[in-house]
């Protein structure tokens, strides 16, 4: 007898958003845990719909036999010519059942059991499927409830949740709030499947740019890096790859449409969009945006160790509130990246290169393009010798002239005679410039020193000190002091 299922498969489609074929499926299922639950077999058990899928019909396979040994396979040729008159011994022949007659009420329960169980698993298989590609896609649900500082959020389905480490510290929730938020991990638990979600992630704020900005989707601009500390500030590195193309007016938009978008889908947090240079220098430079950077200087290229000089009023914005500026810089570069005022730079002990760099920082470049600062420079200096300073760590005049005699003298491969003609080399095209002497000023041979002018001494009216015109205060009795000329 056919069962007219079309109402319950209906139902099933809707409840589980499960397809008709899954439903269908499940129905078959059912009727054969209850056949298997009767008879303790289903190898001789069919199933069969009709084409619109709305009768279902139950078959047993049985064998026409002289004597039956199993009720459940086999039939006796009378009984096979009540159903086919012109059945013969040893055809196979479908008889149709009725479940509501044949089948013991407990069969039927054990049956429902097991095609919830089966409607479970089919559901949760089909859920996981459908959000495992959302994975990295951002979704909008709505605030349901929260339990241990942990958000859930009605996602359609089922409900994801937003884990307290993936919050924003400048988010506050209220029920029934929108929610839009990354789906970072989909997994099955022992109870259920889960869809954890984040709005600290770096993925979702890639995600948002990729929705702001159609530049972005389409790959004309892309995201170099993304560094973040959620709730606070963000750093963006873009670039394109075509010349006609503004990677960070793209992401910014017109007045600011764009990334003004963005900042209030992350609830006010600061965005820095700034364009990505292979060169260290122009990267480091502008990684530490809003601050303006008169200049970077590299220090140790191998350890990515980095200098960059700020003007004095820029030094706290470069360097952030509590570091952040400066440390999300070192994340976006990878590069140790140490801020400084122009005077703290000259206050550094650094190295000649260094030294040499800064000079032209602050100096007039085109005075030092001609100028010899390494040993290997000199004309006609010996390749030998220089090498041999070079592995002493004597790379620069200005360290060779530095040096004390006992380290030239330990350097192997250096000898006394050497240091003399090398010396006479420094002389002839280096200018060396003593400590609190002027670059400017020119020698004059006819006078070696020139003679100072005597200073006119006074007496201290008060207690008779001598005293000088520049002094504004006695030395001995401390009296203030005031100079006038009469004519």
């Amino acid at each position: 007898m056919a069962l007219d299922l079309h109402g319950e498969i209906q139902q099933l489609m809707q409840e589980k958003g499960m397809s008709e074929e899954l439903v269908a499926r499940t129905i078959e299922n059912l009727l054969v845990s209850a056949y298997k639950r009767k008879f303790g077999h289903s190898e001789n058990v069919v199933v069969r719909f009709s084409e619109d899928k709305r009768e279902v019909s139950l078959f047993a396979k049985k064998i026409i036999v002289d004597e039956v040994q199993d009720g459940s396979k086999e039939i006796t040729i009378a009984d096979a010519h009540e159903f086919f008159p012109d059945a013969e011994l040893g055809d196979e022949m479908l008889i149709e059942l009725d479940p509501r007659k044949d089948f013991a009420r407990s069969a039927v329960a054990t049956a429902k059991h097991a095609a919830r169980q089966y409607m479970r698993e089919i559901t949760k298989d089909s859920l996981y499927a459908e959000y495992k590609e959302k994975e990295g896609e951002i979704i909008t649900g709505y605030y349901q409830r929260e339990r241990n500082n942990h958000i859930y959020v009605d996602i359609g389905k089922i409900e994801g949740v937003l884990p307290k480490r993936f919050q924003s510290p400048r988010e506050i929730y209220h029920v029934n709030d929108r929610v839009k938020a990354l789906v970072l991990k989909v997994e099955k638990t022992a109870t259920g499947l889960q869809v954890v979600l984040s709005r600290t992630h770096t993925d979702f704020v890639r995600a948002i740019f990729e929705t702001e900005v159609p530049e972005i989707y389409d790959k004309v601009v892309e995201i170099h890096k993304i560094v973040r500390e959620p709730g606070y500030r963000t750093k963006l590195a873009v670039y394109s790859s075509r010349e006609d193309i503004d990677p960070v007016g793209a992401c910014v938009g017109m007045k600011g449409a764009r990334i003004q978008a963005v900042i209030r889908e992350l609830e006010g947090e600061k965005i820095d969009v700034l364009k990505f240079e292979t060169d260290p220098v122009k990267f480091v430079k502008n990684a530490l945006s809003p601050a303006e950077v008169r200049d970077v200087i590299i220090l140790d290229e191998a350890k990515r160790q980095a200098l960059a000089v700020v003007n004095d009023s820029q030094l706290s914005l470069a360097i952030g509130k509590q570091g952040l500026n400066v440390r999300l810089a070192n994340r976006l570069c990878d590069w140790n990246i140490d801020v400084k005022t122009a005077k703290q730079f000259e206050e550094m002990d650094i190295a000649s290169e260094s030294r040499k760099a800064v000079s032209q920082l602050f100096g007039d470049a085109d005075d030092y393009e001609d100028e010899i600062y390494e040993i290997r420079e000199l004309p006609g200096v010996d390749k030998a010798v220089a090498d041999a300073l070079a592995k002493g760590g004597l790379d620069y005049i200005e360290d060779f002239i530095n040096a004390e005699e006992e380290r030239l003298a330990g350097i192997e491969g250096v000898t006394p005679e050497s240091l003399v003609v090398l010396r006479k080399l420094i002389e002839e095209y280096v200018e060396v410039v003593e400590e609190g002497g002027s670059e400017d000023a020119e020698p004059n041979d006819d006078q070696s020193s020139v003679e100072e002018e005597p200073v006119e001494e006074y007496e201290c009216p008060e207690c008779g000190a001598k005293i000088t015109l520049d002094m504004t205060v006695c030395p001995g009795c401390g009296v203030g002091l005031s100079f006038e000329y009469e004519e």
